[in-house]
């Protein structure tokens, strides 16, 4: 019987550690805000947690600034049809995201990303998540 407690004890603190890890986009972005950016990719990292677009844009101000925008998880994307190679340093794109609640974090919550050169889109026009 303690040992059966003590499973389910563990078990329990495990899950509210994971739980707690994988926080909500909503602490860190002001997901009730949208804005749009447009620049040139520098780097794009295909990774767990979260897949990352790092590109230079010019902020509310107009100074040119690099931003990054947070993604969903790679397993996610792909299942979406969007690979790791599919955006590539030196795209231009504009992206429409939630802005960092932190007026110095040049961070947004990525909702929408175009490559006008191409028409490339996620989502699609269709409102597919790729």
């Amino acid at each position: 019987m303690k040992r059966r407690l003590l499973v389910l004890g563990l078990g329990s603190l495990l899950g509210a550690t994971a739980a707690y890890a994988h926080h909500s986009f909503a602490r860190d972005y002001a997901e009730e805000k949208q804005i749009s950016l447009e620049g040139d990719i520098v780097s794009f990292e295909y990774r767990n947690p979260h897949a990352w677009v790092y590109f230079n844009a010019a902020d509310g101000s107009g100074v040119v600034r690099r931003f990054g925008a947070e993604w969903a998880n790679p397993r996610r994307l792909e299942q979406q049809g969007v690979g790791a190679t599919d955006l590539r340093p030196g795209d231009h794109i504009i992206i429409t995201g939630a802005p960092h609640r932190s007026a110095t974090t040049y961070n947004v919550h990525l909702k929408s990303i175009r490559r006008p050169a191409d028409g490339w889109t996620w989502p699609d026009a269709r409102g597919f998540r790729r």
